[in-house]
């Protein structure tokens, strides 16, 4: 076996294998847990899982990206693949069919990031060329129109496009050069960010500023980091959701507190999740279920930390529940339990972090009405 510890990333195994560290192959198995009924887990079912089940056999996965129900996922030669509930084409197969296991998007081997949401998915090719198909309602695919697609269409012809976050109603993007750019749903409290309640069925630019570094799209809330290390959140403010202690809602971005040491951050249905550089791991809005995962159920209308630990790699909100990992590779998840949403295979919801089996080579998770993860292993 390999000697290492952590998660290492493609490039840190690339280098490792030249200096004679990494004597084994690195491997990727894919695996996911939840609701079922539409073959949204991706075993070939309909059933729910309530602890990690392996999709198929293949080793080879790089990325993920949970839908409410659908999932998409990129292999390590840049394929993409998806699978679930087909309605308004948001597989992007060219049917409507559903699909219990993946099925691969076209024979492109560019795919480069991908985003499921509830209605739509989005994508970003090595390209910088930006893709999306599914449901067009309210104009969230971004082709100046509200017609659904089967298939992935491309988003303009710019080629500058690094990172994209679909949400449940709108998509949200940001460009190589740091600006930031939203399209669909406004809804009356302005989650595209542009300080009206206007919907927008092409991308349109949050603000001048080109320090926005990643952005995470909710149902009704938008959530993005700058480069500077400054927390901002929009949108619909039900439970403390934005974070800035208040219940208002923003139709333009409001910087959450003053510190400049966070890292990333999720936006989800009622509430959102954020890691700092320092490895801590921060919550707010919406508690049912524990969702928060500060031992209560009692909503939060500012960040509150997640334990004292200061070994947390990232966090994914999702619909219900949160999942997270930990740099020394482990899986945690809180919140709902039900259809065996968290993987810790009871349906008992939990208000605290609890471990995710006892495996420590989880190398990515994606957290939503069922979830999506990557063991990283290796051949001898």
């Amino acid at each position: 076996m390999p000697n290492f510890s952590g998660i290492w990333n493609l490039k840190e195994q690339v280098q490792a294998i030249a200096a004679g560290r990494w004597t084994g192959l690195p491997t990727f198995e894919l695996y996911a847990w939840g609701p079922g009924g539409a073959g949204q887990v991706g075993d070939g079912t309909t059933i729910n899982r309530s602890s990690p089940v392996q999709i198929g056999s293949l080793t080879t996965w790089q990325s993920v990206s949970s839908g409410v129900y659908h999932k998409a996922a990129i292999k390590t030669d840049n394929t993409l693949w998806t699978w679930g509930y087909n309605g308004n084409g948001r597989l992007g197969d060219g049917t409507t069919a559903n699909k219990s296991s993946p099925v691969q998007i076209g024979a492109l081997t560019n795919w480069a990031q991908v985003s499921a949401a509830e209605t739509h998915t989005a994508a970003v090719k090595t390209t910088g060329t930006l893709w999306t198909w599914g449901s067009g309602s309210s104009g969230k695919l971004g082709h100046s129109n509200v017609v659904y697609l089967s298939s992935p269409v491309q988003v303009g012809a710019l080629t500058n496009w690094a990172q994209v976050a679909a949400g449940d109603n709108h998509t949200a993007a940001v460009k190589t050069d740091g600006t930031l750019w939203t399209w669909g749903e406004s809804n009356p409290d302005g989650q595209l960010g542009h300080n009206n309640a206007i919907n927008r069925s092409s991308p349109v630019q949050v603000g001048a500023l080109t320090t926005w570094s990643q952005v995470s799209a909710g149902r009704l809330h938008t959530a993005a980091v700058k480069t500077d290390g400054t927390l901002w959140t929009w949108g619909n403010n039900g439970s403390g959701r934005l974070g800035d202690n208040t219940v208002v809602s923003r139709s333009s971005p409001v910087q959450i507190g003053a510190l400049t040491n966070w890292a990333q951050v999720s936006a989800s249905y009622l509430h959102t999740v954020a890691s700092k550089t320092v490895g801590t791991l921060w919550a707010w809005g919406s508690n049912v279920s524990g969702r928060l995962g500060d031992g209560t159920v009692v909503s939060k209308s500012s960040p509150v930390q997640v334990g004292a630990l200061t070994t947390w790699s990232y966090g994914s909100a999702g619909r219900f529940s949160t999942h997270a990992l930990k740099t020394e590779g482990t899986l945690w998840g809180w919140g709902a339990a039900g259809s065996g949403l968290l993987g810790d295979n009871t349906d008992v919801n939990k208000s605290s972090p609890v471990q995710i089996g006892s495996l420590s080579n989880w190398s990515a998770v994606s957290s939503n009405r069922g979830v999506l993860a990557i063991f990283q292993g290796t051949t001898n």
